[in-house]
C-alpha cells in the first residue's frame, strides 16, 4: 500500500484547494451563478487554503499542514451545516444573497448530480486528512 506523507501530501492538499477555488470561481464568474450566503462562508475558508498551502510548499515549510487542518475543519463545519440544510435535516430555509438570488436547495446547485455542499465537504475532508499526513514523519 502506498503511503503519502510530507511534501507529497501537502502538494495533493494544495491541488485540491486550488481546483476547488477555481471551480467555484468558474461557477460564480463564468456561469454567473451567484453563491448563497453559506457558499460565501465556505469560500472564506477555501480560498486561503489554496494560498497558505501553496506558500507552504513554495517556502518548504513542513509545518504548514497545521494551518491547512484548521482552515479545512472550519470549512468542513460550514459545509456540513450547508449539507444538512440542503437535505432538509436542518429545518431552515437557505437564504439567497438577494431576493432573486439562488438557493442551494434547488437543482442549480448540482454538478453531475452531486450537490455543491457535498463536494465542498469532501474537498475539505480530503484537505484536512492530507494536511495531517503532511505533518507525519516519513519514517514513523
Amino acid at each position: 500500500m502506498i503511503r503519502i506523507y510530507g511534501e507529497t501530501a501537502l502538494g495533493l492538499a494544495w491541488v485540491i484547494a486550488l481546483a476547488a477555488s477555481l471551480a467555484v470561481l468558474f461557477i460564480g464568474e463564468v456561469l454567473g451563478q451567484t453563491p448563497c450566503l453559506l457558499c460565501w462562508f465556505q469560500r472564506a475558508f477555501m480560498f486561503p487554503l489554496a494560498i497558505v498551502l501553496g506558500l507552504g510548499l513554495w517556502w518548504r515549510d513542513d509545518r504548514v499542514g497545521r494551518y491547512g487542518i484548521a482552515l479545512a475543519i472550519g470549512g468542513a463545519a460550514v459545509a456540513l451545516w450547508h449539507l444538512g440544510l440542503y437535505f432538509g435535516v436542518i429545518p431552515e430555509r437557505i437564504q439567497p444573497c438577494t431576493a432573486t438570488g439562488p438557493s442551494c436547495t434547488d437543482d442549480n446547485q448540482l454538478v453531475l448530480g452531486v450537490p455543491i455542499p457535498l463536494m465542498a465537504l469532501a474537498a475539505f475532508a480530503a484537505i484536512a486528512a492530507l494536511s495531517a499526513l503532511s505533518l507525519k514523519d516519513k519514517h514513523a
